[in-house]
């Protein structure tokens, strides 16, 4: 479901409302920096229309956002030498989705990172 939310946080940093690190942008999707890393190099793919949900973007845009994720994915991993990554996307509250608006998280990871949970 599509929607106009001008109190999201990233919608606003989608118009230029409120400064980011941009990584990739594309047609239908930003990549930019978490602004809260697990690890160097964690970005956030995210939607330039607001989604709430993976359930929420149209099948039409999987294609985009999975070469979108790919490319960035790639970057980051040059960029921080890591040697893998992690990609996370929470949906709704009860999964802990903090922001409601459809986002994936690219986590480049080094075997030296450490470990961490994603679920408290």
């Amino acid at each position: 479901m599509k929607m106009d939310n001008s109190n999201c946080v990233f919608c606003r940093i989608i118009k230029g409302e409120i400064p980011s690190k941009k990584v990739l942008d594309s047609g239908n999707f930003i990549v930019i920096k978490d602004i809260n890393p697990f690890t160097e190099g964690h970005s956030l793919v995210i939607p330039k229309k607001h989604y709430r949900t993976l359930l929420d973007i149209p099948s039409s845009l999987f294609g985009e956002y999975l070469e979108v994720t790919k490319k960035a994915t790639l970057e980051l991993i040059k960029e921080t030498s890591s040697a893998g990554f992690n990609l996370l996307m929470s949906n709704f509250e009860v999964a802990q989705q903090e922001v409601p608006h459809a986002h994936l998280h690219i986590i480049p990871r080094k075997k030296a990172d450490g470990k961490f949970k994603f679920i408290k």
